[in-house]
């Protein structure tokens, strides 16, 4: 028997309510950073389209994830088609509200399906590292779609964001891979874990950390972003921890909770700060 906070998490995660609360963290991080107003919609909008994609993704990998992660494979046949039901009605209505609202850049509501379906059915993921670039990218979108709704998108800092988020979320794919190795391997794909096994992924993994974490205290120092950014390498420092953990034995909660809980971290941190010392 599972304990009940372990049965609620994996709950969270099985279900990508977890993951979908995660893309809603990066988009409120953007307006605090940004010192925009906080605005409910594109929160709604971001959870609604992150449910839609990750629900979709559950089906359209169900094969691979049979061999790496069966018991998220047995969640997603007893409930996908509900879970699946839901983000598509989430998404169906986000797309509503933004036509009806005449909110800026609702022809970008397209996207979200889009990367979807070129990554799930065009097998973006068996190309070396356009996987996890694909992802990256992806989560990088979401600052922008902030930028574009507030009408800040040529904002430097908000570019900055962008690139930020699309870098540590690349960092974050590559790891996540680790898990997947066998049933990669088997199915062809060539990630980073596959190519250069594990402990050299997270050799190269928190590499990449530091120098994002130094770009981060670099362009502050230059005065190219706020001294608030600076709160990003609590993010950085997050991943830095668990990147030496990440092994093949790791469940769902280490990969599902606790790395794809980053982002939360990160609005907790933001939030905390802007409440006590910003």
């Amino acid at each position: 028997m599972l304990s009940e906070p372990k049965a609620l998490a994996l709950l969270l995660v099985h279900s990508n309510v977890h993951i979908s609360l995660s893309a809603t963290s990066i988009a409120l991080v953007t307006m605090v950073l940004l010192d925009l107003r906080i605005d409910p919609i594109p929160l709604f909008i971001v959870f609604a389209a992150t449910m839609f994609v990750y629900s979709l993704n559950r089906f359209t990998d169900l094969e691979e994830d049979e061999r790496n992660v069966p018991d998220r494979a047995a969640f997603t046949k007893r409930y996908g088609r509900l879970l699946l039901t839901l983000g598509v009605g989430l998404y169906l209505v986000a797309i509503g509200v933004a036509v009806v609202l005449d909110l800026p850049g609702a022809g970008y509501m397209v996207i979200p399906l889009l990367v979807a379906i070129a990554y799930s059915h065009f097998r973006l993921k068996k190309v070396f590292l356009v996987k996890n670039l694909t992802v990256g990218l992806a989560w990088g979108l979401i600052p922008l779609g902030v930028g574009v709704y507030y009408e800040v998108l040529e904002e430097p800092e908000l570019l900055f964001l962008a690139g930020y988020v699309t870098a540590m979320l690349t960092v974050a794919a590559i790891i996540f891979d680790i898990k997947d190795i066998e049933g990669d391997r088997e199915e062809g794909i060539r990630t980073v874990p596959v190519v250069f096994n594990p402990e050299r992924t997270r050799l190269i993994s928190q590499g990449l950390n530091i120098a994002i974490a130094s770009s981060v205290l670099v362009a502050a120092l230059a005065a190219l972003i706020p001294s608030t950014f600076l709160v990003l390498l609590a993010f950085n420092a997050y991943v830095g921890g668990y990147i030496p953990f990440a092994t093949r034995d790791r469940g769902p909660l280490f990969y599902g909770f606790v790395v794809d809980g980053e982002q939360i971290v990160l609005v907790c941190c933001v939030l905390v700060l802007d409440i006590l010392v910003w």
